[in-house]
């Protein structure tokens, strides 16, 4: 059976990763290499991946937030690491500028995630039409939930009610349709 490896920067993305998956991958092993941050993630990647038991029997996606680098060349970094790592078919994805852009992309699942009211009619307001574009998405989501949202217990109480086939991140829909990839080219594998 096939696996699918997520290298990702923090907890928090493995918690929101945990909320969608089951809504795309309904039957393929998944496993969760979390690092203690970006630095982290560039030190150790070339390692872990090369360390992998059969690669030849997973998908790996590396995911990391932006913040305010040049997402090209942050992307383009990961891309030579996993190519040193012997994966150049490594998938790489990256949250512009934060992962909270995601459920800031979302804010109907914002507001169920945290028992708010208020909050899904505001998706309409412009600023929230392009979450990406937040420099500091983080910082808006707390202020916008009055501090409700904390990075984890966030993530995953707000993750299970992302809707996958509309959310107004484009970072975030990219990486949806990587993973549904992954997913349609394991079943012409099968095939």
């Amino acid at each position: 059976m096939r696996t699918l490896v997520f290298f990702l920067e923090e907890p928090s993305a493995k918690e929101m990763l945990q909320g969608i998956l089951p809504k795309l991958l309904p039957d393929m092993t998944l496993r969760f290499i979390v690092f203690e941050g970006k630095q982290d993630l560039e030190k150790q990647l070339i390692r872990k991946m090369r360390l992998w038991n059969k690669p030849e029997e997973a998908s790996f996606i590396v995911m990391r937030d932006q913040d305010a680098g040049d997402c090209r060349k942050i992307k383009q970094n990961l891309l030579e690491k996993c190519q040193e790592a012997g994966r150049p078919d490594a998938i790489v994805r990256i949250a512009c500028h934060e992962l909270e852009s995601f459920y800031l992309g979302d804010l109907q699942a914002v507001e169920k995630g945290l028992e708010l009211k208020g909050l899904a009619k505001m998706q309409n307001q412009r600023q929230y039409r392009e979450p990406d574009n937040f420099p500091a998405p983080a910082n808006k989501l707390t202020t916008l939930t009055k501090k409700r949202y904390q990075k984890i217990s966030g993530s995953r109480s707000i993750s299970k009610h992302l809707d996958v086939d509309n959310n107004q991140s484009r970072s975030f829909n990219v990486l949806v349709k990587a993973i549904r990839n992954i997913v349609s080219d394991k079943v012409a594998i099968l095939n």
